[in-house]
């Protein structure tokens, strides 16, 4: 069962919120960025090293040593180890760069599934499969890949994606659970200080220069027993009882969101406009009059400001301060133009204090005349922007109608007779 959203299973905030880690992180800037420099150089001579020699124990053995160097530690632990008859790991999903830590243990393969093609693929340590398109193509080759003897076992990432390794697992894609019936499940724990392990939209050699950038990252890899597959279970209940053996591993939760899930909260957080970070402050937030825009403390604020100019241009009537709050709490015009035209209860009570300190001035001509509830409305709010643009004309049109109604009413004018 969940505990926890989504929003737990990743971090978008690399740099800690802690005051005097962060003052630790401004003093250690200097020695950090020599630091990344020499093992840059460094880096460029594991990468040669890697190359030259053959796939081998004592290759593993010098670029883990050479990799410790670079800020990178890798430790191990586990009841048996790995087991040399399965033919398939299975691993969670933190870093950019698992395969290749998994790699300095034992030798095991990769696959890209897709992404980067040609050297790229080949530096970063992935397997390119050739002339595969699709997912069928794709278990299909990799089937053919695990039941070829003397080879390297297979290393995948059910996830699909990666994770901050704290709160929660991705759900596990069920297409590598069939590839074989035999299966290791692979544990692995990162840790690193001041600074996050990994942020949720960032690239693969962004996350590079940050751990050549911090003192070290210590990844702990747990091999876990083999789990087979009996007569009669599913690839899916396969996958999902593997995910919950490693999230009590963990000690993590199992969750359903998937990498989809993910694509989708991060294009909204993107998009959903930041709130202020004195909400949260106690005080009172300041006010303006009505029918006056609050006053801007960043580019968000003239953001919302031009938004509400453009709902203006469309609903002249509607006072500015309701626009606004509206804008803030949806960020489209679109929607916000929709709310309005139904009338929402934020708008009609400012409609109607504007129209009682009016009516204490005096009498106002027909062109600053509050504007009455809005009946009309069209069913449907269309999906496409052309049907959108038809249902907004067709109620902007239905309001004047509906208020020149009105104010005939009002003066008992002649309807017939009025312009």
């Amino acid at each position: 069962m969940e505990t926890r959203g989504i929003e737990y299973l990743f971090d978008f905030q690399r740099f800690p919120n802690d005051g005097l880690l962060l003052v630790l992180l401004l003093l250690y800037t200097p020695v950090g960025l020599a630091l990344m420099l020499l093992r840059i150089f460094i880096g460029v001579h594991v990468f040669l090293v890697s190359c030259a020699l053959p796939d081998s124990f004592i290759r593993r053995f010098i670029v883990r040593i050479m990799c410790s160097v670079l800020g990178m530690y890798v430790k191990q632990s586990g009841p048996r180890l790995r087991d040399r008859s399965v033919k398939l790991y299975i691993c969670n999903h933190v870093t950019q760069f698992d395969h290749n830590v998994l790699n300095l243990l034992t030798s095991c393969n990769t696959p890209m599934l897709e992404g980067l093609q040609g050297f790229v693929c080949w530096a970063r340590g992935y397997m390119e499969l050739a002339s595969v398109s699709g997912r069928a193509e794709l278990v299909d080759a990799l089937q053919r890949y695990c039941s070829t003897p003397e080879v390297p076992p297979l290393l995948l990432f059910p996830e699909e994606d990666t994770t901050n390794g704290r709160a929660g697992l991705l759900k596990f894609s069920s297409w590598p659970f069939s590839l074989t019936d035999s299966v290791q499940p692979v544990a692995l724990f990162v840790k690193r200080p001041l600074l996050a392990v990994n942020t949720a939209d960032s690239s693969w050699m962004t996350e590079l220069l940050w751990t050549l950038f911090i003192p070290f990252t210590v990844y702990q890899v747990r091999w876990l027993s083999p789990v087979s597959r009996p007569d009669g279970e599913s690839p899916q209940e396969f996958a999902d009882r593997v995910q919950e053996l490693l999230a009590i591993e963990l000690g993590v939760v199992s969750t359903q969101f998937t990498r989809a899930d993910k694509a989708e909260h991060i294009k909204r957080k993107r998009h959903v406009a930041p709130r202020s970070t004195n909400s949260n402050l106690g005080a009172r937030p300041r006010t303006s009059p009505p029918g006056t825009v609050a006053p801007s403390s960043g580019t968000e604020d003239r953001r919302i400001t031009g938004m509400a100019r453009q709902v203006k241009e469309v609903l002249p009537d509607v006072p500015l301060s309701v626009i606004t709050r509206d804008l803030v709490r949806t960020t489209c015009v679109d929607t916000t133009i929709t709310n309005l035209l139904e009338c929402s209860e934020e708008a009609l009570a400012e409609s109607s204090s504007g129209a009682s300190s009016g009516s204490s001035r005096g009498p106002r001509s027909p062109a600053t005349q509050p504007v009455s509830p809005i009946k009309p409305a069209a069913k449907t709010f269309g999906k496409s922007p052309i049907d959108r643009h038809m249902s907004l004309k067709e109620r902007k049109e239905a309001l004047y109608e509906y208020a020149r109604r009105r104010y005939i009413e009002k003066h008992g004018l002649n309807q017939d007779n009025s312009p």
